[in-house]
């Protein structure tokens, strides 16, 4: 092992904070990289209804159609992971991710845009899952939230930088040069994930074949707490997709300017800062009441929304991404920690629960934002997270089920 590789993988021994700082660091930049493209799209959703001549919600739900290929491959590879090499599995989906992406900036079809959505999806949550799944695998214990944390810091920054980028470019440049840019930025992640992942592991090695088993697949349904801990990220995006998503429709009411939209995500800089506390938070107060206290303050921020003051409202988007991000990280923590075997099928089942509920999110808050209004939006959000919290009360009070 020579070269950038040991920033990700040094000497065991070696554990020192300035060795977590640059491992960390590499970490949150793939994640970065990984899901830039996700949610980059919703920062330019008022241009595309202009393109494509298309209702707020059918646009909305095309764009947000990556997360059902999110949900397609988490599926996958939560039946398949053993047999798949993290380190080639990711970078070649990320390879394959600039694919799509470079297809989106020539297609004037809402169907096949969606379709190509729906691509970039299955190569994101491949590379998402299995990189998971790696950092559970090289990692203690002991270090392991912290790296699944700065991972999740560097989805925060894919949704803060990924969104400016976006309208930025989109604005200068117009949507094929947008997404043109972020093909370039897939390539970027597949060299990144080649020059500093290790190439090979003992920890993936096993006994059995790495084929499909049912029963070891279900294992991860047995744990009451693993059942809950899905249900509870499938809240989470389905109240985070809702909120910014059609929440630029609300901004533009508020006088806004398509361009000035994108610098609105910077209410994301905040969640930079707080996720990575995410396994401190847990640590010390307990994941139930880490992820009871973090929902809690999102129904906060959502409540703020309904505000039509500009300060009030950016005040509550804040909360709300500081909120579900630090719950996200909790959770996922959790999955880790918790899936005492096949590690890459249980973060495969909880991403597909996740990125569903994105996915149903787009859908419901689509159709009530334009039947309905904003202030129904914000009340079916709230009770979608108070429904978290009541499925988060049990957690830590039934122990694991017998490991396969």
């Amino acid at each position: 092992m020579t070269g950038i590789e040991h920033v990700l993988n040094p000497p065991r021994m070696n554990f020192g904070a300035a060795a977590d700082g640059r491992r960390f660091a590499v970490i949150a930049l793939i994640a970065f990289l990984t899901l830039v493209d996700l949610f980059a799209a919703q920062a330019i959703l008022p241009a595309l209804v202009e393109k494509f001549q298309v209702s707020r919600a059918a646009m909305g739900f095309a764009v947000n159609a990556s997360t059902f290929g999110m949900a397609v491959a988490g599926l996958g590879i939560a039946f398949f992971g053993r047999s798949i090499d993290r380190r080639n599995g990711i970078w070649i989906s990320l390879a394959l991710l600039s694919i799509p992406t470079t297809a989106l900036a020539f297609t004037d079809d809402l169907t096949i845009f969606a379709v190509f959505r729906v691509v970039q999806g299955l190569c994101m949550s491949a590379a998402f899952t299995l990189t998971m799944a790696y950092l559970s695998e090289h990692f203690s214990p002991a270090h392991a939230t912290g790296a699944l944390a700065a991972y999740v810091t560097g989805n925060v920054a894919s949704n803060l930088f990924g969104r400016i980028l976006s309208a930025a470019v989109a604005g200068l440049g117009g949507l094929e040069i947008n997404f043109l840019t972020f093909a370039a930025l897939n390539i970027g992640g597949a060299l990144l994930v080649w020059l500093t992942l290790k190439k090979k592991s003992a920890t993936m090695q096993t006994s059995e074949d790495g084929s499909f088993n049912m029963p070891r697949w279900t294992y991860h349904f047995t744990d009451s707490e693993l059942r809950r801990t899905f249900a509870i990220g499938f809240l989470i995006l389905f109240v985070f997709i809702g909120t910014f998503t059609y929440g630029n429709f609300q901004l533009l009411a508020l006088g806004l300017s398509p361009m000035t939209l994108g610098l609105v995500y910077l209410v994301f800089l905040p969640s930079i800062l707080t996720t990575p506390m995410a396994g401190k938070l847990a640590t010390r107060i307990g994941a139930k009441f880490a992820i009871i206290s973090t929902l809690g303050l999102a129904i906060v921020g959502l409540a703020a929304l309904l505000s039509v003051s500009l300060p009030l409202v950016l005040a509550g988007l804040a909360l709300v991404a500081v909120g579900t991000f630090l719950a996200q990280a909790i959770a996922t923590g959790l999955i880790g920690r918790r899936a005492v075997t096949d590690k890459a099928g249980a973060s495969g089942i909880y991403l597909a629960c996740y990125y569903t509920g994105g996915l149903a999110g787009s859908f419901v808050l689509g159709q009530i934002y334009d039947q309905v209004g904003w202030p129904a939006c914000i009340g079916v959000l709230i009770a979608a997270l108070l429904g978290a919290v009541v499925i988060a009360l049990p957690i830590g009070s039934t122990p694991g089920p017998s490991r396969l």
